[in-house]
């Protein structure tokens, strides 16, 4: 009897704590569910990083059509769900496209980068808790690069890294200076002397890092001059920067085609 009653209060502190939310939301992953439906991976302006199943997504319609191409990454959904604490898997009432882009989906580079700034979001957020903050840079950062020209776009990856590691935390401090000539990628400063341990960029490759991060748009990457191997090294040495700091990192897999199509 006690068991019944502690369950029956439990299933009331469930009901009561599942409500519907408005919030905006940018597709992570998407995989098949049952016969007709999916789970979303979506980062929440509200809740962070979530789980969603979205019932009967992969029913085609009559123009042979489904509502699972809503939930493409990178997509920019306007939302209501319902959210409940306790659950690790939570519903979507409704959705709809919040912003449509005119370029990802059609443009090879672009659609590459979006994809490599996904997974890099994915495996850099461990805990489902929200930060707005960091739910708008990446939004303002994809709008961007759907609009950017080939340098901004090809630029792109190593801005977003970059500013990314600001919001979750370990930004890079200080500049590049003839004093200070070298980043210490494990302590995130720049330093006067090379470290002992072997996680350090040195002269141009450095200079070119404190450029990045003094940009404050995307636009300013457009004044940045680089070729592919240059980019291609920042990357790998960005990422690196990435695990040393988020336990459990593992490798993008999306990096490989990137490689492949930046200039």
């Amino acid at each position: 009897m006690i068991s019944l009653q502690k369950t029956q209060r439990e299933s009331r502190k469930n009901k009561l704590s599942e409500t519907i939310h408005k919030t905006k939301g940018i597709v992570v992953r998407c995989v098949k569910y049952g016969d007709t439906s999916i789970i979303a991976t979506i980062y929440t302006e509200l809740f962070g990083m979530q789980s969603y199943i979205v019932k009967g997504a992969r029913k085609a319609s009559k123009k042979g059509t489904s509502n699972a191409n809503y939930f493409t990454p990178s997509a920019i959904l306007d939302l209501q769900v319902y959210h409940n604490e306790f659950k690790h898997l939570q519903f979507i009432k409704e959705y709809q496209v919040s912003f449509l882009y005119q370029q990802i989906p059609y443009d090879v580079v672009k659609n590459a980068v979006a994809m490599f700034s996904i997974e890099l979001l994915q495996h850099s957020i461990k805990q489902p808790e929200n930060n707005p903050e960091l739910f708008y840079f990446i939004e303002d950062s994809l709008k961007n690069l759907d609009k950017s020209d080939a340098t901004a776009t090809a630029n792109f990856p190593l801005y977003f890294i970059l500013k990314m590691g600001e919001q979750l935390g370990f930004g890079i401090q200080g500049v590049y200076a003839k004093t200070t000539a070298t980043l210490d990628l494990q302590q995130g400063f720049y330093i006067q002397h090379i470290p002992e341990h072997p996680y350090f960029i040195e002269n141009n490759l450095a200079e070119i890092t404190s450029s990045i991060l003094l940009s404050t748009s995307i636009n300013d990457l457009v004044d940045i001059k680089l070729n592919q191997n240059t980019r291609r090294q920042l990357i790998e040495y960005y990422i690196q920067y990435f695990a040393l700091h988020i336990s459990n990192f593992i490798r993008l897999k999306s990096f490989d085609v990137l490689k492949d199509v930046l200039g």
